[in-house]
């Protein structure tokens, strides 16, 4: 399926992926699952995606060499977004230490936290669906993002007749 994927189709996919999981983060945080620091950190990687999908989308008709460096550019922040998510999900297996500021080992030698906010501790899964942490989402969501952007810089054929 991915192997006859356009420039301008693969973006829109990216575009569409991104946004859809966005809208689910934050109507996981509106159903009470608060994000931890390291989850609203992984999230720059969604809100960069969107304008960078827009852009590749708009020049694969007339430059689809270009569409095509912006998904090689996409493909690299969903690589850095799939790492990401493997450290935070990692995290919250216990299987290696995460940030001093946001672990049950918090450090407060900076001041007091704000006691008006709940504490929200990053080696702890919110929630996990099918055995998996939103992080180990992020990891998989990220990975198929990647993998798409990727599909869509291999194909040569302009998207402006077929799209």
């Amino acid at each position: 399926m991915l192997n006859s994927i356009t420039p301008r189709s693969a973006a829109l996919l990216v575009l569409a992926g991104a946004l859809a999981t966005l809208m689910g983060a934050w109507i996981f945080e509106y159903l009470g699952y608060a994000p931890c620091e390291l989850c609203l950190l992984q999230r720059w990687a969604y809100y960069a995606a969107l304008p960078l999908a827009v852009l590749a989308a708009m020049s694969a008709p007339n430059r689809p060499a270009l569409a095509r460096s912006w998904l090689g550019v996409l493909a690299l922040l969903w690589l850095g977004s799939m790492a990401f998510g493997v450290y935070h999900a990692g995290v919250e297996w216990k299987w290696w230490l995460g940030p001093s500021t946001c672990g049950n080992q918090a450090d407060f030698s900076g001041g007091l936290p704000d006691l008006g906010k709940p504490v929200i501790l990053c080696d702890t899964a919110a929630i996990r669906i099918l055995g998996l942490s939103l992080a180990g989402w992020n990891a998989l969501i990220s990975l198929g993002l990647a993998l798409v952007s990727m599909a869509g810089m291999r194909t040569q054929g302009s998207s402006s007749v077929s799209q």
